[in-house]
């Protein structure tokens, strides 16, 4: 039986805001749940970056449109935006180290959103996402972008793993993908989360 969840589909389908659906309703139910998830940043109508946001309430920059004005040695680029590394290491990897180190008496889930380009130019977070999958005590629930172009070796990986359910998001299916994910989650979860209510 599946363990993991994960969310794929086009962009601007709806997974980042199933996801903390979800999430609101896994706090309410007293779960213990950790990770993070990606906002689009946008100024004067104009998407101009995305942020990385932990479900504690810290944010910090994943990506910036380029400036054309950029001195540093080395930039992590995805299409227009630069991706800073350093925040994004500083704000997920201790969370990752965390919920990998948790006890396997309380199951935690830990929302990975997402396992995409940007993310995977760190090393660092390909080896904490591998820990986290495989940590008896961890119910990962994530995004992985749908195929497009060269195979990123972390996603296919996720995608062919035993453990792993994979839900290809589509407008009209967004209602009916929260009770699939719930039902999918391991047994001791599933007992907790009967009574939770679909807030779709």
């Amino acid at each position: 039986m599946s363990k993991h969840v994960f969310l794929t589909g086009p962009p601007g389908v709806g997974k980042t805001t199933l996801i903390q659906k979800v999430t609101q309703a896994l706090k309410s139910s007293g779960i213990s749940i950790d990770g993070f998830y990606t906002e689009e940043v946008r100024e004067g109508g104009r998407r101009t970056g995305f942020d990385v946001v932990t479900l504690s309430g810290k944010r910090g920059p994943l990506s910036r449109v380029s400036s054309g004005s950029s001195t540093s040695r080395r930039e992590y680029r995805v299409g227009q935006y630069v991706v800073d590394l350093v925040s994004f290491e500083q704000l997920v990897l201790p969370m990752l180290r965390n919920v990998s180190h948790g006890s396997d008496a309380e199951k935690t889930v830990c929302v990975i959103d997402e396992v995409g380009k940007m993310e995977l130019f760190s090393q660092a977070f390909i080896q904490a996402v591998r820990q986290t999958l495989a940590g008896s005590g961890t119910v990962v629930l994530g995004t992985i972008p749908i195929p497009k172009g060269k195979p990123l070796d972390l996603v296919e990986e996720i995608r062919s793993r035993k453990d792993v359910k994979v839900f290809n998001c589509r407008y009209w299916e967004m209602c009916s993908l929260w009770e699939s994910c719930l039902h999918r989650m391991s047994p001791d979860l599933k007992r907790r989360l009967v009574s939770i209510e679909q807030p779709l």
